[in-house]
């Protein structure tokens, strides 16, 4: 009989990436759930629009799902401006309510409920909060560190699904991924879309690709690919080691943006610029008209609206991971060790990963070929 996994989140990073590993792994069928149902994913999974802070629409949908067997619990609302969200109450207590939507007659209706994946992220050692920050962790962030309690939804989530656990005979993993890069459009914190459109312009003026992000020291840098995270998500759903446990992800290997750069510029089919600091959220916008008609010059599969493309949101994301050096001057680095002793050793050479994606874009037609 086939395992049936709920992915809540399905426009999202994660949630694209596991609807898509998922829809195609035998034995399993997929069901994605988000309020944007997404395109490009495979026909084998079935996609519904549900917006998780309907509770009614929750009750109807989720009460009704009694074959589920698993779920991955990748669901995220943010606000136009990213970054203060992360700290506002309202904010914080709309996620939890999500999940609460969600999994209250979810749980009452899968009685073969097996396991629930929760994704969070390293927002959960309070780099973000004011109170916390850079200064106030130990670098490699691990996992078996004592919460530093700060108002955070991740921690308002995790309570209420172990509280639930008392009630039912499932189990419950939870992540934290370092800086998530995957092939999904109009995101709220994606900035492979956003680089791989910036490029394409930049290339249909006959120029290199000169580096956005500000010129400084070099700096470290961690990231994960989505599928490498989709991957975990589905080794979790089978290994015992997994169950109960709380695991930083990355690729395995650090990278510092000059470095791989040269590799980005290679796959558009570009030669690499000069650092030249362009604030992406600022500057792209404006040039919305030249992508409409690179849109319709190439007959993309894009949305002729640029800042629809990228999304809002990665714009001002990917200036963040594009920009200044971390400071302190010792990078935030994740320790990856717990997911590696647990027995999850997948890992991806990052330079591979960048090369992977803006491939893809291209393949898929979003961006104009190399």
């Amino acid at each position: 009989m086939a395992k049936r996994v709920l992915i809540a989140g399905a426009s999202g990073l994660v949630g694209y990436a596991a609807v898509r590993h998922f829809g195609t792994l035998p034995g399993w069928e997929a069901v994605g759930v988000s309020r944007r149902v997404p395109a490009g994913l495979p026909e084998e999974a079935e996609l519904l629009s549900v917006d998780l802070l309907d509770a009614e629409a929750c009750e109807r949908v989720f009460g009704a799902m009694s074959n589920v067997t698993h779920l991955v619990y990748a669901a995220l609302q943010e606000v136009p401006g990213l970054m203060p969200g992360w700290v506002d109450p309202e904010v914080i207590e709309r996620n939890a309510s999500m999940l609460r939507n969600l999994f209250e007659p979810l749980s009452r209706a899968a009685s073969g409920l097996e396991h629930v994946s929760l994704l969070h992220g390293t927002k959960a050692y309070g780099l973000h909060h004011p109170s916390i920050g850079a200064k106030g962790v130990k670098v490699p962030l691990r996992e078996r560190e004592p919460r530093r309690e700060h108002p955070n939804f991740y921690f308002e989530q995790e309570d209420y699904l172990r509280a639930k656990q008392a009630e039912g005979g499932w189990e419950l993993t939870t992540w934290r991924p370092t800086v998530i890069y995957g092939d999904a459009p109009g995101n709220n914190m994606n900035p492979i879309p956003v680089i791989g459109a910036y490029a394409a312009l930049l290339r249909e003026e006959g120029k290199p690709l000169d580096f956005p992000g500000k010129p400084g020291a070099p700096t470290l840098r961690e990231a994960v690919d989505a599928d490498l995270v989709a991957h975990a998500l589905s080794w979790a759903t089978e290994e015992p080691a997994a169950w109960g446990g709380t695991f930083n992800l990355t690729n395995g290997d650090v990278f510092m943006w000059e470095n791989v750069w040269p590799a980005i510029a290679e796959t558009l089919g570009m030669e690499a610029g000069e650092a030249r600091q362009v604030s992406l959220v600022e500057e792209m916008p404006k040039l919305a008209a030249e992508w409409s008609a690179l849109v319709e010059r190439y007959r993309l599969n894009s949305p002729a609206d640029l800042v629809e493309y990228c999304g809002y949101n990665s714009l001002i994301y990917a200036d963040t991971v594009l920009g200044a050096p971390n400071r302190p001057p010792l990078p935030i680095l994740n320790s990856t060790i717990a997911v590696r002793q647990a027995g999850f050793t997948e890992c991806m050479d990052t330079e591979d990963m960048f090369r992977k994606w803006f491939a893809r874009l291209q393949e898929t037609g979003a961006i104009p070929p190399a």
